[in-house]
């Protein structure tokens, strides 16, 4: 909880994510990151007299699928909205958007507390809108340039209710939010390039208090890590405030990443100076049961269902099934090697492991990964047959699989030689040469110094090149040095 001796903070998010649409909200044209300005536009995202807008159905069942994933109840008859205000960024001077119907109501969202708890964080809505263009300041000194492609693009703004009393506890709600629209598949959650943004809305109360103080918006934080930043920083300049007897005012303001501080940009807008006024080109929006069970039928597992199977089918811990459901392609990688193995807790090392490493180190996903599900699992049974070790295995096997995808296992075993041996002759030669290269500490064990035992199993794995089966070597060295 951020709070200091007389004040805590008090914050609500608005959560603006972009859905995963190949058209736009209200007509066809494409969506697309990346493309050169103003070459994704239409006469109607660009709002010329005479053009009408038509709802986009999968941008619907996206906000249907994100609103059931947060127990939200789905309204039945939906209407829009023109919000008006003159920004260069909206090209026909006006937003559509939902103002009185919001198309998912209620819910909320559990997030995991540092101290191990669980808090609820209640949603007011979830509603429809399309997106504005984007103002490019950085290429001409004098002038604002303006990108339209944007423009249009179906948006769904998630509003809380203020729950959050301190900056982790809004990074981590949006990290839930990121992971969950990335598990249903409606966005991709990449607040850099502005797919997801958070606008956060802060204010402070004397610490007991109920009332709700006056907040202020703050926008234009790029990163989550910014979002919990901002909140700091405005907690602390609003604390400094009251303590000093100076009116907090309503107020919009921006985030400087660079000197981790707010600044004003403009006083707070009204709902008045919007002139909201029912958007008279799209007639209502009727979203019967049929068409949200269709919606729940073809949803996919959610992560706390996933961290639920994984517990109890596949008996990992808690914080395995933690850890593998962070990302859906992880968790659905993770099952389908679970498919061809039993020895689950292995699965779990290797994807967390190596599989993830490989992952991260070439900035990649896992879609990329050149090994099949039936590979791991391949290395996995050798391990367990006793025919190579998991040194071995991660050091040697898994690097020339990588270059070989189509070698079958087996037959690379043999062609780099790495079956492992349990022949006792060879073992005791390799053993007994180890304990003669190192007599003085032969001595020093045999006066108590147990824990050397480690460094004469590492001398005797490295003259084996990790081939000697490490059970029976170390039972033999045991045997060996005790003797």
């Amino acid at each position: 909880m951020l709070k200091n001796d007389t004040h805590e903070v008090v914050v609500g998010l608005e959560i603006h994510a972009q859905l995963k649409t190949k058209s736009k909200a209200f007509c066809s044209d494409e969506v697309a990151f990346g493309a050169s300005p103003n070459t994704l536009v239409s006469p109607i995202s660009l709002g010329h007299p005479g053009t009408l807008p038509v709802h986009n159905k999968e941008a619907i069942n996206m906000a249907i699928m994100l609103g059931l994933a947060c127990d939200c109840d789905i309204r039945e008859y939906n209407s829009y909205s023109r919000k008006n205000y003159f920004y260069a960024d909206l090209p026909k001077g006006y937003q559509i958007t939902q103002l009185n119907t919001p198309i998912c109501n209620g819910g909320g969202v559990d997030i995991s507390l540092s101290d191990g708890t669980t808090k609820r964080i209640n949603l007011t809505r979830i509603h429809m809108e399309e997106d504005t263009g984007k103002g490019i300041h950085d290429l001409d000194i004098s002038n604002t340039l303006m990108d339209y492609n944007r423009a249009g693009t179906a948006l769904v703004e998630i509003v809380t209710e203020p729950d959050f009393r301190s900056g982790d506890e809004a990074y981590t709600f949006l990290m839930e939010i990121r992971k969950l629209v990335r598990y249903l598949g409606v966005c991709d959650g990449n607040m850099e390039e502005g797919s997801l943004r958070c606008d956060a809305n802060v204010s402070i109360r004397p610490i007991g208090s109920k009332e709700l103080g006056t907040k202020v918006e703050v926008k234009n934080m790029n990163s989550m890590s910014n979002v919990k930043k901002a909140i700091e920083f405005e907690f602390a300049h609003q604390s400094k405030m009251a303590l000093a007897s100076e009116e907090i005012f309503s107020e919009t303001r921006s985030f400087d990443a660079v000197k981790g501080t707010t600044f004003t940009m403009r006083s707070k807008e009204l709902v008045n100076d919007y002139r909201f006024f029912p958007e008279p080109d799209l007639p209502p929006l009727i979203v019967d049961e049929g068409w949200v069970s269709e919606i729940r039928n073809r949803m996919p597992a959610l992560p706390k269902e996933l961290i639920a199977r994984f517990t109890s089918e596949y008996l990992l811990g808690a914080y395995d099934a933690e850890i593998l459901t962070e990302s859906k392609d992880i968790a659905d990688y993770f099952i389908l090697i679970c498919d061809h193995s039993t020895n689950y807790k292995a699965v779990a090392n290797w994807v967390m492991g190596p599989v993830k490493s490989w992952v991260n180190s070439h900035a990649s996903s896992i879609e990329k990964f050149p090994l099949s599900p039936e590979t791991i699992a391949r290395i996995i049974e050798f391990i367990d047959d006793g025919v190579i070790n998991f040194s071995v295995a991660e050091q040697k096997l898994f690097p020339a699989l990588l270059s070989n995808p189509k070698q079958e296992v087996s037959q690379l075993i043999d062609t780099l030689n790495l079956r492992q041996t349990g022949d006792e002759d060879t073992l005791h030669q390799l053993i007994q040469e180890v304990l003669d290269e190192n007599s003085h500490k032969v001595e020093e064990y045999k006066a108590g110094k147990t824990g050397l035992i480690g460094m004469f199993m590492g001398q005797i794995m490295k003259k084996s090149g990790g081939k000697a089966d490490p059970k029976k070597t170390k039972s033999l060295l045991a045997e060996l040095l005790d003797n």
